[in-house]
């Protein structure tokens, strides 16, 4: 295979989607948040295409492509938020930016007569304790790079794609002398693969629902000189 980390365009979306429903499908926090029973995968691509339209403007949104094959399947997917400094308040553009987003994801929940299986009370849930988490952890005012996404096809995992599209973020990280973060809903064997780019554990956030509870582990690579 010839590997390449590109930008997402509007036409590697579908199958961006397809890689991220593929690799997410025995994720213990996408288990946690969407019921199993009620789960519209229909309405999750259509949530996934609202949140890389919106990324292809204003993330650093990457696709990892075999361009040795035909067509160029993507065969994985990373989202970074851009660090935003503390002092810094948010920007008009961003405000609408993120509007426009929280708008697309109401239309799809008229569109589809729901949230599609989200249990939207764990989602809550989790950014509460995400926010709580992100408060003591952040310690940088200059912000951090926030890795939203990371999924590689199944089939393909373990040949290194992962790798390629942590570093081009990693590089300009260390560059600019700005940490990173991540939260990982697994811990064998990601929490290992992590440690090994350079990241710390620097907490174990719980999520808890009653007797159900989703363990996410919050990571941080400082820049590497």
């Amino acid at each position: 295979m010839a590997i390449e980390v590109v930008d997402l365009t509007e036409a590697d979306i579908p199958g961006a989607i397809q890689v991220i429903q593929q690799a997410f499908a025995d994720d213990p926090y996408y288990k946690w948040v969407f019921d199993a029973p009620t789960f519209n995968k229909q309405r999750n691509y259509a949530s996934l295409s609202a949140r890389c339209h919106w990324g292809i403007n204003n993330a650093l949104f990457q696709v990892a492509k075999d361009t040795s094959s035909p067509n160029s399947p993507v065969l994985g997917v990373s989202c970074w938020l851009a660090p935003q400094p503390a002092s810094q308040p948010e920007s008009w553009y961003s405000w609408t930016q993120s509007w426009i987003l929280s708008f697309s994801q109401l239309c799809n929940n008229v569109r589809y007569l729901g949230h599609g299986g989200l249990l939207t009370n764990r989602y809550w849930i989790w950014k509460q304790n995400q926010q709580e988490a992100q408060a003591q952890i952040w310690d940088d005012p200059r912000g951090y790079y926030f890795c939203n996404i990371a999924a590689v096809s199944p089939e393909v995992q373990g040949k290194g794609i992962g790798g390629l599209l942590f570093k081009t973020v990693l590089d300009k990280a260390d560059r600019e002398g700005i940490k990173c973060y991540l939260e990982s809903s697994k811990d064998v064997p990601n929490v290992q693969i992590y440690e090994r780019m350079g990241f710390e554990m620097r907490m174990e956030m719980e999520c808890r629902d009653g007797d159900d509870a989703c363990m996410l582990y919050c990571m941080v690579r400082d820049p590497k000189t």
